[in-house]
C-alpha cells in the first residue's frame, strides 16, 4: 500500500466540512462561531467539546484530544491514519490515488487481510462440517431442538469444529495456512511455548460455532457453545483478542443490526447469541449482544453511530437485572435513552419465541417502558420493603444508578419517582445521589490513573513537543494570518539564534521555510497531519486561542520581545563570566567586545526589524 499524496489529503479536507461530519455522530449546538458537544473521548456533564468551522478543527478543553476532521475519524472509530482518510475520502467522493511504495504498511495490511481470510476459510470449513459429516449429528439435532435449521444455519454460518483436532489441522495443512496464523486467530495454540515442535492443540473442539463479524462484515473471531456437558469449560467461549478482535468493542450481529437500529430508532441489547439470532430470525433485526463482557464505554461510543436509544432485553431474574444495571451505568452517561423490555419469570427471548411465538415477544419489544420504571417494580415485587432498612438500602441503590443519568431534568424527575414510589423524602434521596455523583467521580479519576499506568507498557503515551509561550503564539500567527506568516518569513534571519535557543523554536522555523496557506484550512490540517505526532499535538494545543484584530502587530511585537530577551539573556551571561576569577587579558577583552555589540544590538533593536 503506497503512501497518500499530501495534496489528496487537502483535498479530501478540503471536501469535508468538520461542522456535518461531527454532527453525524454527535448532537451539536451552535456556541457562538463554534459548535459545542459532551466530549465522545472522556466522560463529562457539561459541554466542552468545541468544533471550530473556521479553522476545520476540533478541540476538547476536558481532556486536549483535537485536531482534523480526519483526526476525529481516527480517534472516534478507532481508525489507522490511511483508513480514516480513505473512509472521508469515499464519503466526500474524493479519488484517491496512492504513491511512494510503503513496505511496512504493505506489511501490516497484508497480515490484516491474511487473518480474515484464515477466519472466513475457517467459518466456511466449519459450516460444511454442520452440514454434513456424520460426526456432526449431535449438533444438527441440538439446532433442531432449538427450533432452527439449514436455512438459519447458512444464514448465520453457523458451524461446528470436528472432536477430532487432525480433521482441522489437516484441512489448515491443504489450505497452506501456517501454524503462526492458527494462533494469531486462536483457532489454535502452542501445547509447549518453549518447545515448537511438540505441535497445536486446537480451540473449541466439539462445539457448535458462531462467526463473529466486525460492524463491516468481516469474520474476526468465534463463539463455541458447549454440545455436550463439561464441568471444566464454559458453556461460551469466544476468541481470546487477537490484532483483529477486541471483545470490549464488538457487539455479535452488529453487522447485520446497524441499518436496522438507524430505521427502527433503537438497538435492543440480549445476553446471548441465540436469543440475537432469535430476534432476528423473528423480523426482530435490531438485535445485538456483547460478547463474554459487559458493555464498556468502546461499546457505548460505537453504538452511538447508529442510535441514542437502547431497549435492554435481558432475563428477568437477579443476574439479569445486575447486569442491566451495569448496562445501565455504561451507556446513560454517553446520552443513551435507555428502556427494558418486562421479560416474563424464566424467560429469555429465544424461549418466550419459542413458546408464545414471534409477535408476541414483538408486542413486549414495542411496549418497553423506562429503565426506572420497570427496575423499580422488579424490585417492590422481590423485596420487603415494609422494612425502613430494605427501604434506605434500596433507595441507595437506586441513587448511584440515578448518579449516571446526564441531563438534570431527567434526574430530577427521577428523584421525585423514586420518591413517591417508595414513600422518602425527596430531598434526602437527592443528597444520596450528590454523594454517589462524588464517589463515581473519585472512582473514575482511579480507573484514569490505573489505566494510564497500564498504558505505559503497551504504548509511549503522546506528549506535546514543549513550546515556548511567545514561540507558540508566533505559531498561531504564522498558521491563521498570511500577512503575519509573510512578516515572520521576512525577519527568519533575525529570528535563527534566538530560535536555537527556545522550545518549539524548530517547529517555527519548519512553518516558516514550508508556508502552508493560512487562508486555505484544508492546507494548514494538511500540513500539521504531516508533521511528528508530538510535534502535531503541540501545534494544535497552539491553534486553540483566537487570531488578534492586527496579527502583523502582534508579530511585531511578540517577535521583538522575544529577541530582545534572547541578548538580554546573552548579554548577562557574558558579563557574569566577566566576574569570574582568574581571567586572562585576551578573554576578557573578547568577552567586553561581545557585551559591547550585543548592547549595540539592544539599542538599535527596533530598526532590525522591516516595517
Amino acid at each position: 500500500m503506497g503512501r497518500i499524496p499530501d495534496e489528496t489529503i487537502e483535498q479530501v479536507l478540503a471536501a469535508t466540512d468538520i461542522v456535518d461530519l461531527v454532527g453525524s455522530y454527535l448532537p451539536l449546538k451552535r456556541s457562538g462561531s463554534n459548535f459545542k458537544a459532551n466530549c465522545p473521548f472522556h466522560n463529562e456533564k457539561t459541554p466542552s467539546f468545541m468544533v471550530n468551522p473556521a479553522r476545520q478543527s476540533y478541540h476538547c478543553f476536558g481532556c486536549g484530544e483535537g485536531g482534523s476532521a480526519i483526526g476525529f475519524v481516527m480517534a472516534y472509530e478507532n481508525l489507522p491514519f490511511p483508513d480514516a482518510v480513505k473512509k472521508l475520502a469515499s464519503r466526500s467522493g474524493v479519488l484517491i490515488q496512492e504513491e511512494a511504495y510503503d513496505p511496512e504498511a504493505d506489511r501490516r495490511r497484508k497480515s490484516r487481510s491474511r487473518l480474515i481470510e484464515v477466519h472466513n476459510a475457517a467459518a466456511r470449513f466449519m459450516h460444511e462440517q454442520l452440514l454434513t459429516s456424520p460426526d456432526a449429528q449431535h449438533a444438527r439435532d441440538y439446532l433442531k431442538s432449538r427450533g432452527y435449521g439449514k436455512e438459519m444455519a447458512e444464514r448465520w454460518t453457523v458451524g461446528w469444529m470436528p472432536d477430532n483436532p487432525d480433521v482441522f489441522l489437516n484441512w489448515a495443512r491443504e489450505k497452506k495456512f501456517t501454524g503462526r496464523e492458527l494462533v494469531n486467530c486462536d483457532l489454535a495454540g502452542q501445547k509447549d511455548e518453549h518447545r515448537a515442535s511438540a505441535g497445536l492443540y486446537v480451540r473449541f473442539r466439539g462445539r457448535l460455532m458462531f462467526p463473529i463479524h466486525n460492524d463491516y462484515g468481516d469474520i474476526i473471531a468465534f463463539s463455541g457453545r458447549q454440545l455436550r456437558h463439561d464441568p471444566n469449560t464454559g458453556k461460551y467461549i469466544n476468541s481470546r483478542e487477537t490484532p483483529l478482535f477486541k471483545k470490549s468493542k464488538v457487539f455479535f450481529a452488529l453487522d447485520k443490526a446497524r441499518r436496522n437500529m438507524t430505521k427502527d430508532k433503537f438497538a435492543l441489547l440480549c445476553e446471548g447469541q441465540i436469543d440475537v439470532i432469535a430476534c432476528h430470525e423473528s423480523g426482530i433485526s435490531s438485535a445485538i449482544a456483547t460478547l463474554g463482557t459487559a458493555c464498556t464505554p468502546d461499546h457505548a461510543r460505537l453504538l452511538k453511530r447508529y442510535t441514542n436509544d437502547v431497549i435492554i432485553c435481558f432475563d428477568a431474574d437477579a443476574a439479569g437485572f445486575k447486569a442491566a444495571d451495569k448496562a445501565f451505568t455504561i451507556l446513560s452517561p454517553e446520552g443513551m435513552h435507555i428502556r427494558m423490555v418486562a421479560m416474563p419469570e424464566g424467560q429469555d427471548p429465544d424461549s418466550l419465541i419459542k413458546r408464545d411465538g414471534a409477535e408476541a415477544f414483538r408486542k413486549l419489544v414495542t411496549e418497553a417502558r423506562e429503565y426506572f420504571t420497570v427496575k423499580i417494580e422488579h424490585e417492590v415485587a422481590t423485596r420487603d420493603l415494609s422494612s425502613i432498612r430494605e427501604r434506605a438500602t434500596l433507595a441507595n441503590e437506586l441513587a448511584a444508578l440515578v448518579a449516571y443519568v446526564g441531563d438534570k431534568m431527567t434526574k430530577e424527575a427521577l428523584i421525585n419517582q423514586i420518591s413517591t414510589r417508595l414513600g422518602i423524602g425527596a430531598e434526602e434521596l437527592r443528597g444520596e445521589v450528590v454523594t454517589a455523583e462524588k464517589q463515581q467521580a473519585r472512582s473514575k479519576l482511579y480507573e484514569n490513573r490505573q489505566q494510564r499506568k497500564d498504558n505505559t507498557s503497551d504504548a509511549t503515551p503522546r506528549v506535546a513537543t514543549p513550546v515556548n509561550g511567545s514561540v507558540a503564539y508566533l505559531c498561531r500567527l504564522a498558521l491563521t494570518s498570511q500577512q503575519a506568516q509573510e512578516w515572520l518569513g521576512e525577519q527568519l534571519e533575525s529570528l535563527t539564534d534566538p530560535l536555537d535557543s527556545l522550545a518549539g523554536g524548530s517547529i517555527l522555523r519548519h512553518i516558516l521555510s514550508q508556508l502552508p496557506d493560512p487562508n486555505n484550512t484544508a492546507a494548514i490540517q494538511t500540513y500539521i497531519t504531516s508533521l511528528e505526532p508530538d510535534d502535531q499535538l503541540a501545534l494544535r494545543n497552539t491553534l486553540v486561542g483566537e487570531t488578534p484584530e492586527n496579527p502583523v502587530r502582534a508579530a511585531e511585537e511578540t517577535t521583538a520581545m522575544l529577541v530582545s530577551t534572547h541578548f538580554q539573556n546573552k548579554e548577562a551571561s557574558i558579563r557574569a563570566r566577566l566576574r569570574e576569577p582568574n581571567l586572562g587579558p585576551e578573554e576578557m577583552v573578547a568577552l567586553m567586545n561581545q557585551a559591547t555589540e550585543l548592547q549595540d544590538i539592544l539599542k538599535n533593536l527596533q530598526q532590525r526589524f522591516i516595517r
